[in-house]
Protein backbone atom coordinates (compact mmCIF):
# COMPACT_ATOMS: atom_id res chain seq x y z
CA UNK A 1 0.00 0.00 0.00
CA UNK A 2 1.27 3.46 -0.87
CA UNK A 3 2.13 5.41 2.24
CA UNK A 4 0.01 8.35 3.42
CA UNK A 5 2.26 11.34 4.04
CA UNK A 6 1.48 13.24 7.24
CA UNK A 7 2.61 16.57 8.67
CA UNK A 8 2.27 17.20 12.41
CA UNK A 9 1.46 20.75 13.54
CA UNK A 10 1.67 20.93 17.34
CA UNK A 11 3.53 23.37 19.57
CA UNK A 12 4.32 20.88 22.34
CA UNK A 13 7.31 18.77 21.36
CA UNK A 14 6.42 15.90 23.67
CA UNK A 15 2.99 15.59 22.01
CA UNK A 16 4.52 15.71 18.51
CA UNK A 17 7.02 13.01 19.48
CA UNK A 18 4.26 10.82 20.86
CA UNK A 19 2.12 11.11 17.74
CA UNK A 20 5.10 10.56 15.47
CA UNK A 21 6.07 7.37 17.28
CA UNK A 22 2.60 5.89 17.07
CA UNK A 23 2.37 6.73 13.35
CA UNK A 24 5.82 5.28 12.67
CA UNK A 25 4.49 1.92 13.88
CA UNK A 26 1.97 1.93 10.99
CA UNK A 27 3.38 0.72 7.63
CA UNK A 28 1.04 2.92 5.57
CA UNK A 29 1.61 6.19 7.45
CA UNK A 30 4.71 8.35 7.01
CA UNK A 31 5.49 11.55 8.93
CA UNK A 32 7.25 13.90 6.50
CA UNK A 33 7.43 17.02 8.63
CA UNK A 34 6.72 18.68 11.97
CA UNK A 35 5.73 22.27 12.72
CA UNK A 36 5.80 23.98 16.14
CA UNK A 37 3.33 26.71 15.14
CA UNK A 38 0.68 27.49 12.55
CA UNK A 39 2.84 29.73 10.38
CA UNK A 40 5.52 27.06 10.10
CA UNK A 41 2.80 24.53 9.25
CA UNK A 42 1.58 26.63 6.32
CA UNK A 43 5.12 27.00 4.97
CA UNK A 44 5.91 23.29 5.34
CA UNK A 45 2.68 22.19 3.65
CA UNK A 46 3.52 24.38 0.65
CA UNK A 47 6.99 22.82 0.53
CA UNK A 48 6.26 19.17 1.37
CA UNK A 49 2.67 18.77 0.11
CA UNK A 50 1.61 16.14 2.68
CA UNK A 51 -1.61 14.24 2.12
CA UNK A 52 -2.84 14.90 5.67
CA UNK A 53 -2.05 17.51 8.29
CA UNK A 54 -2.73 16.71 11.95
CA UNK A 55 -3.38 20.22 13.24
CA UNK A 56 -3.48 21.47 16.83
CA UNK A 57 -5.76 24.45 17.46
CA UNK A 58 -3.90 26.47 20.07
CA UNK A 59 -0.51 27.33 18.60
CA UNK A 60 1.61 30.50 18.76
CA UNK A 61 2.05 32.89 15.84
CA UNK A 62 -0.92 31.45 13.93
CA UNK A 63 -3.71 29.30 15.38
CA UNK A 64 -4.88 26.05 13.82
CA UNK A 65 -8.10 27.53 12.41
CA UNK A 66 -6.40 30.23 10.38
CA UNK A 67 -3.49 27.93 9.44
CA UNK A 68 -6.07 25.48 8.05
CA UNK A 69 -7.71 28.20 5.97
CA UNK A 70 -4.38 29.31 4.54
CA UNK A 71 -3.28 25.74 3.82
CA UNK A 72 -6.47 24.87 1.98
CA UNK A 73 -6.34 28.05 -0.07
CA UNK A 74 -2.79 27.20 -1.14
CA UNK A 75 -3.05 23.40 -1.44
CA UNK A 76 -6.74 22.43 -1.69
CA UNK A 77 -5.98 18.69 -2.00
CA UNK A 78 -4.52 18.57 1.52
CA UNK A 79 -6.75 17.06 4.21
CA UNK A 80 -6.67 18.60 7.68
CA UNK A 81 -7.45 16.62 10.81
CA UNK A 82 -7.95 18.95 13.78
CA UNK A 83 -6.63 17.90 17.18
CA UNK A 84 -7.60 19.61 20.42
CA UNK A 85 -7.82 19.14 24.16
CA UNK A 86 -11.19 20.89 24.06
CA UNK A 87 -14.39 19.52 22.58
CA UNK A 88 -16.60 22.61 22.85
CA UNK A 89 -19.07 22.87 19.99
CA UNK A 90 -17.78 26.35 19.21
CA UNK A 91 -14.33 24.89 18.49
CA UNK A 92 -15.74 22.02 16.46
CA UNK A 93 -17.89 24.30 14.33
CA UNK A 94 -15.00 26.69 13.76
CA UNK A 95 -12.82 23.77 12.64
CA UNK A 96 -15.49 22.65 10.18
CA UNK A 97 -15.91 26.22 8.94
CA UNK A 98 -12.15 26.46 8.38
CA UNK A 99 -12.29 23.33 6.19
CA UNK A 100 -11.02 20.59 8.51
CA UNK A 101 -12.10 17.09 7.46
CA UNK A 102 -12.09 15.71 10.97
CA UNK A 103 -11.80 16.53 14.66
CA UNK A 104 -10.13 14.48 17.38
CA UNK A 105 -9.70 15.01 21.09
CA UNK A 106 -6.14 14.61 22.35
CA UNK A 107 -7.19 11.79 24.62
CA UNK A 108 -8.14 9.68 21.58
CA UNK A 109 -6.45 6.27 21.33
CA UNK A 110 -3.67 5.49 18.86
CA UNK A 111 -6.08 3.28 16.93
CA UNK A 112 -8.57 6.15 16.53
CA UNK A 113 -5.87 8.62 15.42
CA UNK A 114 -4.61 6.25 12.72
CA UNK A 115 -8.14 5.42 11.57
CA UNK A 116 -8.95 9.13 11.36
CA UNK A 117 -5.93 9.87 9.18
CA UNK A 118 -6.88 7.07 6.79
CA UNK A 119 -10.49 8.19 6.58
CA UNK A 120 -9.80 11.86 5.87
CA UNK A 121 -7.19 10.79 3.31
CA UNK A 122 -9.97 8.91 1.51
CA UNK A 123 -11.98 12.11 1.42
CA UNK A 124 -14.33 11.18 4.24
CA UNK A 125 -15.09 13.13 7.38
CA UNK A 126 -14.07 11.65 10.72
CA UNK A 127 -15.00 12.65 14.25
CA UNK A 128 -14.10 10.73 17.38
CA UNK A 129 -17.19 9.28 19.12
CA UNK A 130 -17.44 12.04 21.73
CA UNK A 131 -17.41 14.73 19.04
CA UNK A 132 -19.85 12.87 16.79
CA UNK A 133 -22.34 12.68 19.67
CA UNK A 134 -22.12 16.41 20.29
CA UNK A 135 -22.57 17.24 16.62
CA UNK A 136 -25.67 15.05 16.55
CA UNK A 137 -27.04 16.89 19.60
CA UNK A 138 -27.19 13.84 21.83
CA UNK A 139 -25.32 15.49 24.68
CA UNK A 140 -28.18 17.84 25.44
CA UNK A 141 -27.66 21.32 26.86
CA UNK A 142 -24.48 21.90 28.78
CA UNK A 143 -21.16 23.73 28.76
CA UNK A 144 -20.48 22.75 25.14
CA UNK A 145 -23.56 24.69 24.09
CA UNK A 146 -22.86 27.76 26.16
CA UNK A 147 -22.84 31.14 24.48
CA UNK A 148 -19.54 32.27 23.03
CA UNK A 149 -18.43 35.28 21.06
CA UNK A 150 -19.38 35.28 17.38
CA UNK A 151 -16.93 33.46 15.10
CA UNK A 152 -14.34 36.00 13.92
CA UNK A 153 -14.15 34.39 10.48
CA UNK A 154 -17.63 35.72 9.77
CA UNK A 155 -16.50 39.35 9.76
CA UNK A 156 -12.71 39.57 9.89
CA UNK A 157 -10.25 39.17 7.06
CA UNK A 158 -7.44 36.63 7.18
CA UNK A 159 -4.91 39.37 7.89
CA UNK A 160 -7.06 40.84 10.66
CA UNK A 161 -7.26 37.40 12.27
CA UNK A 162 -3.47 37.13 12.19
CA UNK A 163 -3.09 40.57 13.74
CA UNK A 164 -5.74 39.75 16.37
CA UNK A 165 -3.88 36.63 17.47
CA UNK A 166 -0.55 38.41 17.77
CA UNK A 167 -2.15 41.26 19.73
CA UNK A 168 -3.77 38.74 22.07
CA UNK A 169 -0.41 37.01 22.55
CA UNK A 170 1.01 40.30 23.82
CA UNK A 171 3.02 41.31 20.76
CA UNK A 172 3.77 45.01 20.33
CA UNK A 173 2.96 46.70 17.02
CA UNK A 174 6.60 46.56 15.92
CA UNK A 175 6.84 42.83 16.72
CA UNK A 176 3.60 42.15 14.85
CA UNK A 177 4.84 44.13 11.85
CA UNK A 178 8.07 42.14 11.76
CA UNK A 179 6.23 38.83 12.12
CA UNK A 180 3.84 39.58 9.27
CA UNK A 181 6.24 41.49 7.02
CA UNK A 182 4.14 44.66 7.03
CA UNK A 183 4.65 48.20 8.30
CA UNK A 184 3.87 49.39 11.81
CA UNK A 185 1.35 51.83 10.34
CA UNK A 186 -0.44 48.93 8.63
CA UNK A 187 -0.57 47.05 11.94
CA UNK A 188 -2.04 50.12 13.63
CA UNK A 189 -4.64 50.39 10.87
CA UNK A 190 -5.60 46.73 11.29
CA UNK A 191 -5.88 47.24 15.05
CA UNK A 192 -8.22 50.20 14.49
CA UNK A 193 -10.34 48.17 12.06
CA UNK A 194 -10.55 45.29 14.55
CA UNK A 195 -11.77 47.57 17.32
CA UNK A 196 -14.31 49.22 15.03
CA UNK A 197 -15.66 45.92 13.67
CA UNK A 198 -15.87 44.27 17.09
CA UNK A 199 -16.96 47.41 18.96
CA UNK A 200 -14.05 47.05 21.36
CA UNK A 201 -11.89 49.83 22.74
CA UNK A 202 -8.65 48.39 24.11
CA UNK A 203 -6.16 45.54 23.90
CA UNK A 204 -7.70 43.75 26.87
CA UNK A 205 -11.03 43.65 25.04
CA UNK A 206 -9.41 42.26 21.89
CA UNK A 207 -7.66 39.63 24.00
CA UNK A 208 -10.85 38.52 25.70
CA UNK A 209 -12.58 38.34 22.34
CA UNK A 210 -9.75 36.26 20.86
CA UNK A 211 -10.03 33.77 23.73
CA UNK A 212 -13.81 33.58 23.57
CA UNK A 213 -13.83 33.15 19.80
CA UNK A 214 -11.20 30.41 19.82
CA UNK A 215 -8.49 32.44 18.08
CA UNK A 216 -6.24 31.57 21.03
CA UNK A 217 -6.79 29.54 24.18
CA UNK A 218 -6.52 31.01 27.66
CA UNK A 219 -3.53 28.72 28.30
CA UNK A 220 -1.46 30.82 25.87
CA UNK A 221 0.69 33.26 27.91
CA UNK A 222 -0.90 36.68 27.70
CA UNK A 223 0.60 40.05 28.42
CA UNK A 224 -2.80 41.50 29.32
CA UNK A 225 -5.79 39.54 30.63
Amino acid sequence: MKGITVLLAEDHMIVREGIRKLLEAEPDLKVVGEAPDGRAAVALVKKLRPAVVVMDIAMPRLNGFEATRQILRAIPATRVLMLSAHGDLAYIREAISAGAQGFLLKQASAHVVCAAIREVHRGNRFYCPEIAKRLCGRDGPGPARSAVSPRPAASLTSRELEVLQLIAEGKANKETATELGISVKTVQRHREHLMAKLNLHDTAGLTRYAIGAGVIESTVPLAIL
